[in-house]
């Protein structure tokens, strides 16, 4: 008997060791290139990483080749299974050509200690770019200012506004942001080829305020001419009907 607890003992600890856990990063999409871009334009970009492993992994460290380049993440930990975001912005100002940028992200990952993404295009000056026809996209917003009108406070008023590309290269809304929790912002579809159209779909929460109330809602493209659009969002909040 006492044989057999003493290889019991044994194989719960070399079926322990098997069974070690340790964090994973991954990256789906590793690499990212935004095309051709006019010098003095800043380029966003979200590389997604993923913790597929089965303990918690540490983002410790995450850096560019280059001072143009800023890279964070959204989240420095994440459990089994989660994911965050590395946003990137590239400032192209005083530079042109091909551009290569990598990102350093630094984590506890025992076999992949440094995960290196890469952001990559090209930069043109504007009056040559111009002068030679590069092609660019181009984002139109179709209405720049919606007014609610009144509204009672509490309700959720909602509207799309619609917008498309007029250039010859494809569009992307890299980021959009609003300038109240209050209120919403969802797109449509983030890319848009040349000539295609979408909406984003803005909701606006009147719970807690009252009176006249001005929010905005900005949206942020590769359109090398103007990368934001601005939409101004007017409404007058009355008090709730007793």
């Amino acid at each position: 008997m006492r044989k057999l607890e003493i290889f019991l003992i044994f194989a719960a600890v070399a079926c322990s060791k098997g069974q070690s856990t340790a964090p994973i990063i991954f990256a789906p999409v590793d690499h990212f290139d935004f095309g051709k871009v006019v010098a003095g334009e800043i380029v966003k970009h979200d590389f997604e990483i993923q913790n597929t492993g089965n303990a918690e992994l540490n983002i410790k460290n995450v850096s560019a080749s280059c001072g143009c380049t800023a890279a964070k993440p959204e989240k420095s930990l994440l459990k089994p299974g989660e994911k965050t975001n590395i946003n990137v912005s590239f400032n192209s100002a005083n530079r042109l050509g091909e551009q290569e940028k990598f990102i350093y992200v630094i984590t506890d990952d025992q076999k992949t200690p440094e995960l290196k993404l890469l952001l990559k295009g090209i930069v043109v000056d504007k009056s040559v770019g111009l002068s030679n026809n590069v092609k660019t996209p181009k984002f139109v917003l179709m209405e720049t200012q919606h007014d609610f009108g009144d509204v009672e406070e509490g309700k959720v008023v909602e509207t799309n506004i619609g917008f498309r590309n007029d250039g010859q290269e494809v569009l992307t809304i890299s980021d959009v942001k609003t300038s109240c929790g209050c209120t919403a912002a969802l797109l449509s579809s983030k890319t848009l080829k040349p000539g295609e159209k979408s909406n984003v779909r803005i909701d606006l929460d009147t719970s807690k305020r009252e009176g006249k109330l001005t929010r905005t809602v900005t949206l942020f493209s590769n359109d090398p001419t103007e990368a934001n659009r601005t939409i101004t969002l007017l409404v007058n909040i009355t008090k709730k009907k007793q």
